[in-house]
């Protein structure tokens, strides 16, 4: 009987950077990479966002109050590390604002400077401390490859973010450094049921109705987890996942219909 191979040692001096660390994404994230020994930086916007992470893991965690969307977050960051980086993990949220006939063009810009600018700014401020081994996952989203007519922001967030992690691979791959892009469904999320009590509202249905739609379009009738976004982010830390360098990981709950 073969013997997996196990992940690569961590030490307590490597870091992983988690932007977007407070969502719910990123709670069960952050569990999982401290639980497998790395001391996490934890970005957000504001301090606040970060209070609960900080008690619930200690020194474990490190806040970093920056805003991606900005350039002064490339030096707040790289000031924040202090060892190797063994994994980057970015996963900001953007607003749905709507279906492609009437979300603005400024809402689009804003989604895409997040995600796409936003990774670079994270990707050029820790490269000083990336090591061969080292892992970027740029968190993307279902909608990316499988366009809706109510979320355009994310549609086209998420599609060039799938680009760019192809060129960042190209680009870091020559150090040994594998750039990830993982795809998530639509999640059980406090958010998502957000967005299920406005559009309940505007379209006279039911929440019960809305999550039944949806769920429709699985394979499996059912909603993707934090825990399982979390789980395979942790995975892409194996020696094997080099073989996964510069692909997207989609984590639907077979929602995708379109080939490849």
């Amino acid at each position: 009987m073969s013997v997996p191979t196990p992940a690569t040692p961590l030490t307590p001096r490597e870091w992983s950077v988690v932007v977007g660390a407070h969502g719910a994404f990123g709670t069960a994230i952050v569990r999982r990479l401290v639980a497998r020994g790395l001391r996490v930086l934890a970005v957000a916007r504001s301090s606040a966002a970060l209070e609960s992470l900080s008690a619930a893991h200690g020194d474990a965690v490190v806040p970093c109050v920056a805003d991606v969307s900005a350039d002064s977050a490339t030096d707040a960051l790289r000031s924040a590390l202090g060892g190797t980086v063994r994994m980057i993990v970015h996963g900001p949220g953007v607003p749905v604002a709507g279906g492609v006939t009437d979300v603005t063009t400024e809402a689009i810009l804003a989604a895409v400077n997040i995600k796409v600018n936003g990774l670079l700014r994270v990707v050029r401020a820790a490269d000083p401390f990336l090591a061969p081994g080292s892992r970027i996952v740029a968190i993307g989203g279902h909608y990316g490859f499988e366009p809706t007519a109510y979320a355009a922001t994310p549609g086209v967030a998420n599609a060039a973010l799938a680009n760019l992690v192809r060129q960042l691979s190209w680009a870091y791959g020559p150090r040994g450094i594998t750039t990830h892009l993982l795809a998530p469904g639509p999640a059980d999320t406090e958010r998502l049921h957000r967005i299920a009590e406005r559009r309940a509202a505007s379209e006279g249905i039911t929440e019960e109705q809305f999550f039944a739609d949806m769920n429709r379009d699985s394979a499996l009738g059912r909603l993707t987890t934090p825990e399982q976004v979390a789980w395979a982010t942790a995975m892409l830390l194996a020696p094997e996942a080099d073989a996964l360098a510069g692909s997207s990981i989609m984590l639907d709950s077979g929602r995708r219909r379109g080939l490849p």
